[in-house]
């Protein structure tokens, strides 16, 4: 994992627009974006359901708005069954498109944060990413972009 790239503030139903990132040696599986290479995501939404296996992992769905999206979480975030349905969580971790099952896009969870206990979480929410979309993400794609025949 190379943890100078950013992890992506965005909508679960834009990783529908993600295509693997081309290799170069020495690099990790990377995906790109609008012409932005990353490895994780930064999503945050509802828990719709949560379903813990004998093993100690858990799968969990989460909706944030745009469509839903399956969970990976690993047996030491999934310890005792914390997360439960109508939690409002963060998650930071990579896409796995390979995983991904009943049309649902798949992250593995390296990061969960209950959000529940702050009041405006959703609408600040939106906010962060079109913030992050206008600062970062459009001057990028812009720039990587190739210019159009004159």
């Amino acid at each position: 994992m190379d943890y100078t790239l950013a992890a992506l503030k965005i909508f679960s139903s834009q990783l529908a627009d993600c295509t693997e990132a081309p290799s170069s040696e020495g690099s990790s599986a990377a995906q790109m974006l609008n012409g932005i290479r990353f490895q994780r995501a930064w999503i945050q939404g509802v828990i719709l359901s949560a379903d813990y296996s004998e093993a100690g992992d858990g799968r969990l769905l989460l909706d944030d708005g745009s469509c839903i999206v399956d969970l990976f979480v690993l047996p030491r975030e999934a310890e005792g069954g914390y997360w439960r349905p109508g939690m409002y969580v963060m998650v930071i971790g990579p896409y796995i498109a390979a995983e991904s099952n009943d049309n649902y896009p798949a992250i593995k969870v390296h990061k969960i944060v209950d959000l529940s206990s702050q009041p405006d979480r959703e609408a600040m929410w939106y906010m962060e990413v079109a913030e992050a979309y206008n600062l970062f993400y459009l001057p990028f794609s812009a720039a990587a972009s190739p210019a159009p025949p004159s």
